[in-house]
């Protein structure tokens, strides 16, 4: 870990661990609406009522700028590859959370693997990242954090 990741301000942490609660909350409304529709609708929903947000963010904060002059750098071509990865992910979770394992079990299984691709992505230097060969601390993490998903999803007290 370097100096700048133990020194960073506050409000970064915060903001992470609020962005934790509200997926937290986006999990249970979509899987709601996967439980009275399904989870195609789910995702549909999802990104339809994301389309309309971004809209209305747009013309709220929209100021007239002076054009650039010379071209905008191109995004590489993964990178528009996120709204499938998001549907898939809204899909399948929609899905997971109305199975035995629930809402905890879906997050649990979903944050190990989140932690398991960015050791991997780090490792490997996927997506333009400096490769990084994952220390003891990373496979010490990763290990913690399967053990707590498989703590919550066998022996939780989630089970009806």
């Amino acid at each position: 870990m370097t100096t700048e990741a133990r020194n960073s301000h506050p409000i970064y942490f915060i903001g992470a661990f609020a962005t934790g609660g509200l997926l937290t909350f986006m999990v249970h409304l979509n899987g709601e609406l996967a439980r009275y529709g399904n989870p195609l609708f789910s995702s549909w929903t999802a990104h339809g009522t994301g389309i309309i947000a971004a809209v209305v963010l747009l013309l709220v904060v929209h100021r007239r700028r002076t054009p650039l002059v010379g071209k905008a750098p191109n995004a590489p071509w993964w990178a528009y590859l996120g709204g499938i990865s998001g549907a898939a992910t809204v899909i399948l979770t929609s899905t997971a959370v109305n199975s035995p394992l629930r809402l905890s079990g879906t997050l649990a299984l979903g944050l190990a693997g989140q932690v398991a691709f960015s050791v991997a992505a780090d490792s490997w230097g996927l997506f333009g990242l400096p490769k990084r060969r994952p220390d003891r601390r990373d496979i010490v993490a990763l290990g913690l954090v399967v053990t707590g998903a498989a703590l919550i999803i066998l022996f939780g007290r989630g089970a009806a």
